[in-house]
């Protein structure tokens, strides 16, 4: 409970969660704040705004001391401590704020969650004070990497391609950066959250998802990559992998990582094309869907903020909130008109999740997506469509979910061979090194903490 509360609470200055205002506050993780900062930060929770150090040192240094006194009188720190603590050095960083205007991206995708929420007019007429949840730090590295491996890809022999980021904090679903083309001047269209794109094999983790929610299936079932076909309509399917041969018998784990396709129409058949849609509306994704044998491989639009949000859930164990840019909306005399504290609902199922997520690490470690891999465990898949129009990679560490699309414009082909393992995990990896670069590392919490769901009809 103190995990998610810490991660959650509001810190002031657009800081929600206690390692983006270490980060702000002190320029360094929460996981080496002295205990002077951490006390300081502790005295910030009341009234964040009002207590705050850039604001008011004096009464920062106040309530340190408060926290402090009570640290002393639990007997939690000796004498010693607290006087050294009171005559640390408080060493500031800088406010993580931004001017809008330099965000069109972002200042996008908020204008479009306040019209929803309160309509145009009161866009128009203006007065709100609106807090977003997007890292400023993040959203620049964000922009930059998709800039630079613009240039790398085209070098690549992938020609007018665009592309998309989005990274959520699966813990709040809080969107913390959020790049929605490679540049915003030539082309205002949003393909973070209005591109209506092909997921390709990064749709299979809601099949197997499924098939591990039933009860009847572990990341060890056995499952036969080979030859099938399956009436659909008036015609027969045939799925095919996409190096054009069969690998015979291999475990859920193994197909997964090497992102065989008929095992995924195979897993889909079994469970049940309209349990996989019923999946994918509990995490978000609306796009229209047929229960047809080849929906296991992706044939559906959907838009990278989409696939971040549903990825985030997954890593977060099944507890979801709204995906949202915006943390708090006031009105010109700082009444709250909107309160975008996360309310956390569990929507899947725990063990399946986690199972999951330990066989997605494998993708990293062991298959289509070892491109992505960082000094820490990373949960992720790879998608790649059949005509090569649409490459992806969607990828978590425990503290963000972050969806990176290529692809072009003009829905022609993007070049022969190319893959989201071998064209985007390389950015993937690049911009997710950079902002995890003080974030503790974090494992996975294994399925065995979780109870397996019992067995149901199928």
């Amino acid at each position: 409970i103190l995990e998610m509360y810490l991660n959650q609470v509001y810190w002031g200055h657009n800081n929600y969660g206690v390692q983006t205002a270490a980060r702000t506050y002190f320029d360094k993780s929460a996981a080496n704040l002295t205990l002077g900062e951490s006390a300081m930060m502790a005295g910030l929770i009341q009234a964040p705004e009002e207590f705050s150090p850039f604001v008011n040192m004096k009464l920062a240094k106040q309530k340190q001391k408060e926290v402090l006194g009570r640290m002393l009188a639990m007997k939690w720190i000796s004498q010693q401590e607290y006087n050294d603590a009171l005559q640390q050095e408080i060493k500031l960083g800088k406010i993580r704020s931004f001017q809008g205007s330099a965000l069109p991206y972002v200042t996008n995708t908020v204008a479009q969650e306040i019209i929803k929420k309160f309509g145009r007019d009161a866009l128009l007429k203006g007065g709100m004070r609106v807090q977003t949840t997007v890292d400023a730090s993040f959203q620049l590295m964000a922009e930059e990497a998709i800039k630079e491996w613009h240039k790398t890809l085209e070098g690549q022999g992938l020609h007018k391609n665009q592309m998309a980021l989005v990274a959520i904090d699966p813990r709040t679903h809080f969107i913390k950066a959020l790049v929605g083309g490679i540049d915003s001047k030539r082309s205002e269209f949003n393909r973070a959250t209005q591109a209506q794109r092909q997921p390709g094999s990064a749709f299979k983790p809601f099949v197997y998802y499924t098939a591990f929610a039933s009860g009847k299936f572990t990341p060890s079932t056995t499952v036969i990559d080979a030859p099938v076909s399956y009436q659909d309509g008036d015609g027969w399917y045939y799925p095919r992998n996409y190096d054009g041969g069969f690998m015979g018998a291999m475990p859920i784990r193994t197909a997964l990582a090497l992102s065989r396709n008929v095992p995924a129409v195979k897993i889909g058949k079994a469970v049940g094309m309209n349990t996989v849609i019923d999946t994918c509306r509990t995490l978000g994704i609306n796009s229209p869907m047929v229960a047809v044998s080849s929906l296991p491989l992706g044939a559906i639009g959907v838009t990278p903020l989409e696939m971040a949000s549903a990825y985030a859930t997954l890593a977060n164990y099944g507890w979801q909130s709204p995906p949202t840019a915006i943390a708090r909306v006031t009105d010109s005399s700082g009444n709250v008109l909107l309160d975008n504290t996360p309310k956390p609902q569990l929507v899947l199922d725990p063990w399946a999740s986690a199972s999951l997520l330990d066989v997605m690490q494998s993708v990293v470690t062991d298959g289509t997506g070892k491109g992505a891999a960082l000094d820490r465990p990373v949960a992720g898949k790879t998608g790649t469509t059949s005509s090569e129009k649409d490459i992806w990679f969607i990828g978590s560490v425990p503290q963000l979910t972050t969806a990176i699309w290529v692809g072009r414009d003009d829905n022609k082909q993007l070049a022969s061979g190319a893959t989201g393992g071998g064209m985007v995990t390389p950015v993937w990896r690049d911009f997710m090194q950079k902002a995890l670069k003080d974030v503790p590392v974090m494992k996975f919490k294994p399925p065995s903490e979780f109870p397996r769901p019992k067995p149901v009809k199928i």
